[in-house]
């Protein structure tokens, strides 16, 4: 119940923000299953444990939330977006070359994109935020006009995210 209710609110605050909600399309059964190779720890040699994000995914439910955002947008006549995954590849597109580079998931930050060092995960925001209306691919066009206005929100939201010190978003921000 408690959940329903902050998905609610949380809801109504991204809809106080815009009606055009994007998303790419995420396989959640896939993040929740155990990985099936075994891998070892870079630094330490230690073998890295199986499991993936099934309790965080349980707890935080992103299906559910991405379900209430859908019917109060049903209310509006509009519905969620939902961004081709294989053809867009936000986490690994490079707007200022146009090309596309393999990172791996511990990549946390874009080093030169434009010269700026940007989160992985806020550009690819930013990318799926400019994609065409056809949802397939990225507007080159749009992106480069909203550069310059991302480029100062994301260098203030990081700057808030240190301040506040949070220890669960350390590594996000490091």
């Amino acid at each position: 119940m408690k959940r329903k209710q902050s998905h609610e609110t949380l809801a109504n605050h991204v809809l106080s923000l815009g009606s055009d909600i994007r998303v790419e399309t995420i396989s959640m059964q896939g993040l929740q299953k155990r990985a099936k190779k075994t891998t070892r720890n870079k630094k330490n040699g230690r073998i890295n444990k199986k499991k993936r994000y099934g309790r965080v995914i349980a707890n935080r439910a992103p299906a559910m939330l991405m379900g209430v955002i859908d019917r109060k947008l049903n209310y509006q006549g509009r519905e969620i977006k939902k961004i081709n995954t294989v053809e867009v590849k936000a986490s690994q597109f490079h707007h200022g070359t146009g090309t596309y580079h393999n990172k791996d998931l511990s990549e946390r930050w874009n080093e030169n994109i434009l010269g700026e060092r940007i989160q992985r995960d806020l550009y690819s925001a930013f990318l799926i935020g400019n994609t065409v209306d056809t949802l397939d691919a990225i507007d080159i066009d749009l992106c480069n006009r909203g550069w310059h206005n991302f480029v100062a929100l994301h260098h203030q939201e990081v700057a808030r995210l240190k301040q506040h010190g949070n220890k669960q978003m350390r590594w996000y921000i490091a």
